[in-house]
């Protein structure tokens, strides 16, 4: 592996844009693709993985469902869920920095990342954090890579904190309108109440127990709705984790994806498209075209904000604009870690 990094430093240190590539299952997420593709699939492997410590360190190239093929076999997971969206890597997942239907319980994926080998704009290897959470102190660069769309570096490993698969799980359906679904996911999220995943569609409120089989047990007697069979139920929350529901279907039929993060009690928005809900209310899927200035302007006056996911017009940025005191912070960050501008230019915002 030592002479993957080699041919990984000798790129970089010609100084030429670079597109960080591994398996490209979200190549349409961020700014557009520029420079020449460097692909990490080849430095991939499972460094080491200890059960009883609840920590994975991966190669960054390793594929996604490998390292989930290996905590099944010690029936854990990675609890935030993050999507494949195809043939995704591990290096991708925590570059991109998304997560599945239980981030509103369990927390997001930059939550899980104990520790980062980067390598730098100079060729230089930089280790952050480490395999155990006491190991964070600090300003936490770990954290900070993941969601960066590798425009600050190249990662070539990482350390990941699972967690044990759950005891229990049910899923419950339930007929309501949008706004009855958000006061009563709202109502249960400050209540004893074992929630693990929910999402509100067309009328459709589904929600997903999970945890102690009594706790699971006594949930689904105390809230009622239908039960669905554990295949059903697992089918549809792979589904919604993977966007392959009909609500996610491509945007050459349904127009641009935008994502809304929201607080949760925001209620629901008066605007004419198809929604989605998931997070207890936080996050909010529209389909449809748009103004991205109107859409945006009423993220941020519920105290969120709007992200162009999929398909669109990309012109007018994909991620809500950052306020000039931030675009400082991050452009003092690009310039330390990246001087030179190699890094998936533009990926994350034009002025990077």
């Amino acid at each position: 592996m030592s002479d993957q990094v080699e041919e990984f430093r000798s790129r970089i240190l010609e100084r030429k844009p670079l597109r960080l590539k591994g398996g490209g299952s979200k190549d349409f997420y961020g700014g557009p693709l520029q420079g020449e593709m460097l692909d990490t699939r080849s430095h991939s492997g499972i460094i080491g993985y200890e059960p009883t410590e609840l920590v994975i360190t991966a190669r960054a190239g390793t594929p996604l469902a490998e390292i989930e093929s290996a905590l099944a076999t010690r029936r854990q997971v990675l609890a935030c869920e993050p999507p494949h969206f195809g043939n995704a890597t591990i290096g991708g997942a925590v570059a991109a920095g998304l997560s599945g239907p239980r981030r509103a319980t369990v927390g997001s994926l930059r939550d899980f990342v104990l520790g980062v080998k980067l390598m730098d704009g100079e060729g230089r290897e930089l280790n952050f954090g480490g395999q155990v959470m006491k190991n964070v102190a600090g300003f936490d660069v770990s954290r900070l890579v993941t969601g960066s769309l590798g425009t600050l570096g190249l990662i070539l490993e990482v350390s990941l904190k699972v967690m044990p698969l759950p005891v229990a799980q049910a899923t419950l359906r339930f007929e309501m309108p949008q706004d009855k679904a958000l006061d009563a996911l709202n109502g249960w999220g400050g209540q004893p109440v074992p929630l693990a995943a929910s999402c509100w569609h067309d009328t459709v409120l589904t929600l997903r127990l999970a945890g102690a089989q009594a706790a699971v047990t006594a949930a689904c007697e105390r809230l009622g709705g239908e039960r669905i069979a554990e295949p059903e139920a697992a089918a549809f929350w792979a589904a919604l984790r993977e966007q392959t529901t009909p609500f996610f279907a491509g945007p050459d039929t349904h127009g641009p994806l935008w994502r809304l993060s929201l607080p949760s009690v925001t209620p629901p928005l008066d605007l004419p498209m198809p929604h989605l809900i998931e997070w207890g209310g936080a996050q909010r899927w529209l389909r449809g075209a748009v103004d991205a200035v109107q859409l945006r302007e009423t993220a941020a006056r519920a105290g969120g904000h709007a992200t162009l996911f999929r398909g669109g017009d990309k012109a007018g940025g994909v991620f809500s604009p950052l306020s000039p005191g931030l675009m400082e912070v991050h452009r003092r960050l690009k310039q330390s870690f990246d001087p030179y501008g190699v890094f998936n230019p533009g990926r994350l915002y034009p002025e990077l």
